[in-house]
């Protein structure tokens, strides 16, 4: 997809994603990436950052970096997405991270939904973490520095396992929620996290159990 937009003059493509959308504590990550003219090429190894191992997305962080024209990562933190909500937060991330690159784009592919109001040109792409090398980068690029993140709130903030679950709705995270109350880094505006904040454990429960849960940090 990139080889084809710098082809046709419209390059160079920036791949816009983000960490952290489903998490109920921490930041919202979202990174931007250009990749240039046959700089993927030497990324064969690049994917959508959830079929990657954490060590593999460890070891394509520094070299993404090395090897990108430019790169941008920003973070929304829990109290401006309870603010502006969630989806408001997602877009926003998307126009700073872009804004933050230091080679202007002549095309942005964003994964999943459109952005408006960014500086160049701009296509959504479903599934792009998996199809738009420069997307995949980003998401490894958001991915790596939102769990890092996460690493360094439990050591801050102990006792919820933010290393473990990175802010997932896990059942261990719920629990912890239940016996120690939301801590300032969760986001408010979720049921469940208000249902902890309001002592009713049986919300927190119900709530956990619509979703698709797992004990792993997740997306």
């Amino acid at each position: 997809m990139e080889s084809a937009l710098d082809r046709h003059g419209l390059g160079p493509v920036a791949g816009v994603d983000e960490a952290g959308r489903g998490a109920c504590a921490g930041p919202l990550t979202v990174a931007a990436c250009v990749l240039g003219p046959k700089r993927y090429e030497s990324l064969a190894d690049l994917d959508d950052s959830k079929k990657l191992t954490e060590k593999r997305r460890e070891l394509l962080f520094p070299k993404i970096q090395r090897l990108a024209l430019a790169w941008s990562i920003v973070f929304i933190e829990a109290e401006e997405i309870d603010r502006i909500g969630l989806h408001v937060a997602n877009i926003e991330g998307m126009r700073r991270a872009v804004a933050g690159l230091g080679v202007a784009p002549g095309y942005v592919l964003t994964d999943g939904f459109r952005v408006p109001g960014l500086p160049a040109p701009s296509l959504p792409v479903i599934g792009g973490d998996a199809t738009a090398a420069c997307i995949a980068a980003a998401s490894v690029l958001a991915k790596v520095s939102r769990d890092r993140v996460m690493v360094e709130m439990d050591s801050s903030i102990p006792g919820y396992g933010f290393a473990i679950h990175k802010g997932y709705s896990t059942k261990a995270h719920a629990a912890a929620m239940v016996e120690l109350g939301p801590c300032e880094e969760h986001r408010m505006s979720y049921a469940n996290v208000s249902a902890a904040a309001a002592g009713r454990p049986d919300s927190v429960a119900a709530v956990l159990g619509r979703m698709d849960c797992t004990d792993t940090g997740a997306r």
